[in-house]
């Protein structure tokens, strides 16, 4: 990480709550963006962590694995990042190289850039290869048709502007679309949220939920648009399960919080980094050294262990570099 922003992110955490009124310490000291790479493992209702590359206690297999990618932005050619193809290709190389396989990959959004035909031909031609992919919509997919040409090749089966839920293994799993009507924020809307309590009105208490969606599912920092308004509904319907897993993307590089059942996570970009929360006049894409790119891009693994009820989430960055280890206690 650049000193700068080493420095920026260490004042903001050692000042508590800023003149924004953000609380720094709640985001569980994960605001930094570069080399980030941690093992969450959810075992008796207790978060626990390790540093990614980390041996765990025990030799144990997961039940299943799944990837999370994100905001691969197809399309984009700036300095940030010249050849965002290559970086996806990268990451999905990584993919590839893991112990244990995938079931399937979780896309949380912004797959292109511009909305255009040629962008999704291009991520479909990265993708058609893989085992089964799940998708939601970002506001780049979604910006100039309002999500048509994204519906059309990626919302088969799915319900509204593209929300949809399915089972896997003893997992729930349900995709949102939080980016059609954006006011400053996400927002889901009365027809998706009424919906979501329908799908969820069947689930056992004691199913994991997994939940995604492209912008954070809760309030990273509102100013700069990074929430959802009306997630507060959505997750009044959750109170009763015993986990909840929130996977987002949008702002490029991984936050973490836990608030009672609900872990919130969101991923890296495998195309270029946005700024801290207040770390800078505004969102963007943000240049760093070449030699630095891949610290500061990456894939999310989740294991799900069904015997002894945990889900572990590892956050790889394209170069490898791991992560400094954490423990938080609900």
């Amino acid at each position: 990480m650049f000193k700068n922003q080493e420095e920026q992110i260490e004042g903001a955490l050692e000042s508590g709550v800023g003149t924004d009124g953000i609380d720094r310490r709640g985001f569980l000291k994960c605001m930094a963006w570069a080399g980030t790479g941690l093992v969450w493992t959810f075992a008796g209702g207790v978060p626990t962590s390790r540093a990614f590359g980390e041996a765990a206690h025990g030799k144990r297999q997961s039940d299943f694995t799944f990837v999370q990618i994100s905001d691969s932005h197809i399309g984009f050619n700036k300095p940030a990042n010249t050849d965002v193809t290559a970086t996806l290709q990268k990451a999905l190389a990584k993919i590839d190289e893991a112990s244990q396989s995938p079931d399937f990959l979780i896309h949380t959004g912004d797959l292109t850039h511009s909305s255009k035909g040629s962008e999704f031909d291009t991520l479909d031609q990265l993708l058609k290869a893989r085992r089964q992919v799940f998708y939601v919509p970002g506001e780049h997919d979604t910006s100039v048709d309002d999500g048509k040409m994204y519906l059309e090749r990626y919302g088969k089966g799915t319900k509204g502007n593209g929300w949809y839920s399915f089972d896997h293994k003893g997992v729930h799993f349900v995709g949102l679309n939080n980016v059609v009507q954006l006011e400053g924020m996400g927002k889901l809307g009365p027809a998706q949220i009424e919906w979501l309590k329908d799908d969820l009105h069947g689930v056992k208490s004691s199913t994991p939920v997994v939940v995604f969606a492209h912008i954070p599912l809760w309030a990273v920092y509102p100013d700069w648009g990074w929430g959802t308004a009306d997630s507060e509904q959505a997750f009044a319907m959750m109170k009763r399960f015993g986990s909840v897993t929130v996977l987002n993307g949008h702002i490029h590089q991984v936050m973490q919080k836990v608030e009672g059942n609900v872990t919130f996570h969101t991923a890296m970009s495998t195309a270029f980094p946005q700024p801290a929360p207040g770390a800078a006049p505004s969102p963007g894409p943000m240049k760093v050294a070449a030699e630095r790119l891949e610290s500061v891009l990456g894939i999310t693994d989740v294991n799900f262990m069904a015997q002894k009820r945990e889900l572990a989430v590892v956050d790889a960055t394209l170069s490898g570099i791991e992560a400094e280890k954490r423990e938080v206690s609900l």
